[in-house]
């Protein structure tokens, strides 16, 4: 079962190119890391502190095995579901038994929001399944005697650890929002201290620290940022992007895990006849579930800024509220597992059909032309995924307005280039170029490479008057991607 679901997560996941700007981004720092330095995470040359580098380190191994291509970039993600996956396989077998086992996997599987989260390059999907191993191993621990009590809340440290490395304190807090209240419900007070057990919380320290530790000695100022300003800050903002009303994940996760969403009902119907939660209880577990579920969900619904994204930890009690309702009816079960398997690669062939912008052919094209010393620009725009996809082994130089005294209020590339520049070099903030000092980008004996989504003398008519830019060659053009040469002026 398990060896399938690897193989379902990984058969349509070159299909399609990196999407922006995400998976462009996360993919393109990852490259950057792996030619460069394998423990501080780099955006064009710049630190990059927005997330941890769980995502990355897997990534730079799937560099080295597979190449430097876009399927490699989407095994970190991939090896999130598989965790996620293996982790309710494993635990509904014990609880449950082999058929709810296969129904809840089979379910997870082919959940379009499982399925494309599996192969999107973010981090979303790598701390979802760290939360949902931590909580699962939890439980199980304390559920446990002896050596298998301890190895399970090791593993559950384990995870919380890993899952603060994958996307940062959530790694540890929502395991906890789960776990805490469940057992308050049953007073289960011996249990609430037994959670922290001291080789357990040593594995955490030992994981999470070192990293973290050596960022701030080398970066000072590292924690205000990453933990403050990423975290706090981000969760309690309203100057991020994708603002959204209090009930918008109530009404997303359903659709987003049709069909299967179809069967909630009877599921709750079931969850309404929980009477007891105490220790001993036949319920217990079902009530968990469902706290579960209402405490991720409740959890991002609070922040005015939501991505869908976001609420993939409640994808496992989903799943197996869902699993304990059709495992008694596998007619109908068999009939929605087809539909929704048809329906993940429908997902994904519409999206590789439909990428509206994207750098891949224009890279193709400049990896083509590129000579040594020549130079590369971007005009008022940062194409994440050209980068990657050129393999550029030296930053680009950005054009843009970064004099604006707004670029903090707002949530964007400029906004991530820009917080960068407090932790970089000054020979790293030099291809950060406002347009009044555009000349500078130009004074070179190579030729000059221009990309944007329109002529540069268009987005920025000085430009015009630059020599060399009155010849300006268009080269190529896709998905929105324009790239233009001229020729350099000695300085």
């Amino acid at each position: 079962m398990l060896a399938a679901l690897a193989l379902w997560l990984l058969f349509t996941a070159a299909w399609r190119p990196l999407l922006l700007p995400d998976e462009g981004r996360y993919a393109s720092v990852a490259w950057e890391m792996w030619r460069a330095d394998a423990l501080v995470p780099t955006l064009n040359g710049l630190p990059f502190f927005h997330k941890p580098p769980l995502l990355y380190w897997l990534d730079m191994a799937a560099f080295s095995l597979l190449g430097v291509n876009a399927f490699a970039a989407r095994i970190g993600p991939a090896l999130g579901a598989f965790v996620l996956g293996a982790s309710v396989y494993v635990h509904l077998r014990h609880w449950h038994g082999e058929r709810v086992a296969r129904v809840g996997l089979v379910l997870l599987a082919t959940t379009p929001f499982f399925f494309v989260g599996g192969q999107y390059v973010n981090h979303d999907m790598g701390v979802a399944g760290c939360i949902t191993a931590a909580v699962l191993a939890a439980v199980r621990g304390l559920e446990s005697v002896g050596p298998q009590r301890r190895a399970w809340l090791i593993q559950a440290w384990l995870f919380c650890g890993l899952g603060v490395l994958a996307k940062g304190l959530i790694g540890i807090v929502l395991p906890g929002l789960v776990v805490v209240p469940w057992l308050l419900a049953q007073k289960r007070w011996k249990d609430l201290l037994g959670l922290l057990h001291p080789f357990g919380v040593l594995v955490f320290i030992a994981v999470v620290l070192p990293w973290m530790v050596a960022m701030q000695s080398r970066f000072p100022g590292f924690f205000d940022y990453f933990i403050v300003e990423q975290h706090f800050k981000r969760y309690q903002g309203t100057v991020f992007n994708n603002q959204q009303p209090v009930w918008f994940y109530v009404a997303v996760v359903p659709l987003l895990t049709l069909p299967w969403s179809l069967w909630l009902w009877p599921a709750l119907r079931r969850v309404r006849g929980v009477r007891s939660v105490r220790p001993g209880g036949q319920d217990r577990k079902w009530a968990l579930y469902a706290w579960w579920v209402v405490a991720i969900v409740g959890f991002f619904s609070m922040p005015r800024s939501k991505l869908v994204g976001y609420v993939l930890p409640a994808l496992a009690p989903w799943c197996a509220l869902l699993a304990l309702a059709l495992a008694d009816r596998m007619v109908a079960f068999k009939r929605t597992a087809v539909v929704s398997a048809v329906v993940c690669v429908a997902v994904v062939l519409g999206i590789a059909w439909k990428v509206p912008y994207s750098a891949q052919e224009t890279a193709q094209v400049l990896r083509e032309q590129w000579r040594p010393g020549d130079r590369l620009v971007f005009v008022d725009e940062y194409l994440y995924d050209l980068p990657f996809y050129a393999q550029l082994r030296e930053p680009v130089w950005v054009l843009s307005r970064w004099n604006d005294a707004d670029i903090a209020q707002r949530d964007n590339w400029r906004k991530e280039l820009h917080d960068a520049l407090r932790f970089a070099s000054p020979q790293s903030r030099a291809y950060l170029v406002p347009f009044e000092e555009a000349t500078r980008v130009i004074c070179t004996s190579a030729q000059v490479w221009w990309v944007g989504r329109k002529d540069p003398r268009e987005q920025m008519p000085a430009l015009a008057q630059l020599p060399g830019l009155q010849a300006l060659q268009p080269v190529h053009q896709a998905r929105q991607v324009q790239l233009w040469r001229s020729a350099g002026q000695p300085c």
